[in-house]
């Protein structure tokens, strides 16, 4: 057996990306809101149908931008999923806003419609729906109680480029949506993010808060003679260097996700036997919703058993890690937020998934390998 060892995740390589760097280097604009901005953020809203989408540092940043357009403050509760990362809850605490953990569905890891509708108050100004591996919530159920109690939907879908929920682009579906381009993403440049808009006001008002509250871009469209401090805002704009990596890496989109689909189908194939027998709960999607092989996990039947197969992984030279601690038991969570209910299923979750390596680059061998070394554990 091979000894080289198979990580975990390795950042996509796109052909264009030295000659964009070049580019960028080479003239006098290194700044953000250049040629690589303008066509990077086409792809994107090519790929979302997005009517707006605005580049930022990272999808923390497309977060912080959304509490910020929602106006959120110390009297509004925001309902956040406890199998999460921080961003999504500390994004929102930012805003001095109460943090409301709800429980998920333990089928697919994403958000119970179910666990909101009972954290619900009238202090709640949004929810932040996490598509959890790419696969989407079920936004039927979380449409029809914000319809209902009149709260905003902000996705946080930073696994989610290029998937759906009954044929919608994910990322589009509710009030705002987020987007990451973290190195361990599908597509990357490194650190960044996007903020995905639909409405035309919230838009322009976006446009000033990443331009540090002012106008500039504007300015820049030759809308205004000159720009100046309009609102509250950061500097959420990313630089063109890292335009220009994200905009060779959606030239090659499709590329890269049938790469990580063939490693995704792989280990759905190759694992259903072994799962079936051992008690094992496969990564599922269901039927209405397209996934992006953002990643493969199984759950093992306890914490014990989970921790004894990432020893068994890693002995044979493979990365496999777990994911998420609960926000609502972590001391932020504790000191900032609240739990109405028991998030039973979050911890669970947590205790025994494992995911697999996946990278659109992944060998046939490589995949191979991996899956004899999963089916050699009994669980």
């Amino acid at each position: 057996m091979s000894t080289d060892r198979v990580i975990f995740s390795r950042p996509f390589r796109a052909r264009r990306e030295l000659a964009n760097l070049e580019a960028v280097l080479a003239s006098d604009h290194s700044h953000g809101d250049g040629k690589f901005t303008a066509a990077a953020t086409e792809k994107l809203k090519t790929i979302t149908a997005a009517p707006h989408a605005l580049l930022t540092t990272s999808c923390t940043s497309a977060l912080e931008m959304a509490g910020l357009l929602l106006e959120l403050g110390p009297d509004d509760e925001v309902i956040v999923p406890s199998f999460a990362f921080t961003s999504t809850a500390t994004s929102m605490a930012l805003r001095g806003a109460t943090c409301v953990f709800a429980d998920i569905d333990p089928e697919t890891g994403n958000l119970d419609p179910e666990s909101v509708a009972a954290a619900v108050t009238e202090r709640t100004k949004a929810v932040v729906v996490i598509h959890y591996g790419g696969v989407a919530a079920d936004m039927d159920r979380l449409l029809a109680l914000a319809n209902a109690h009149g709260f905003a939907i902000v996705e946080d879908n930073a696994h989610g480029l290029g998937g759906s929920w009954r044929g919608r682009p994910l990322g589009t579906i509710g009030t705002l949506g987020t987007l990451s381009f973290h190195d361990t993403k599908n597509v990357h440049c490194g650190e960044g993010g996007a903020l995905l808009l639909t409405d035309e006001i919230l838009m322009a008002r976006a446009e000033i808060i990443r331009e540090k509250g002012t106008d500039r871009a504007r300015f820049l469209r030759g809308a205004v003679d000159k720009y100046s401090w309009q609102d509250i805002g950061s500097s959420y704009l990313p630089s063109e260097l890292n335009a220009a990596v994200l905009d060779a890496q959606l030239d090659e989109f499709d590329t890269i996700q049938a790469g990580r689909h063939r490693v995704w189908d792989a280990y759905a194939a190759g694992l259903a036997d072994w799962a079936r027998r051992n008690d094992v709960r496969l990564m599922t999607v269901p039927t209405d919703r397209a996934h992006t092989a953002h990643l493969y996990y199984l759950r093992t039947p306890t914490e014990e058993r989970r921790d004894e197969l990432i020893a068994h992984l890693g002995a044979r030279g493979i990365s496999a890690p777990f994911h998420y601690v609960p926000l609502d038991s972590s001391p932020a969570g504790l000191k900032l937020g609240r739990t109405p209910q028991p998030c039973v299923h979050s911890a669970e979750f947590s205790g025994t998934i494992v995911r697999l390596p996946l990278w659109p680059d992944l060998t046939d061998a490589q995949v191979a390998r991996v899956v004899e070394a999963v089916t050699d554990f009994t669980v």
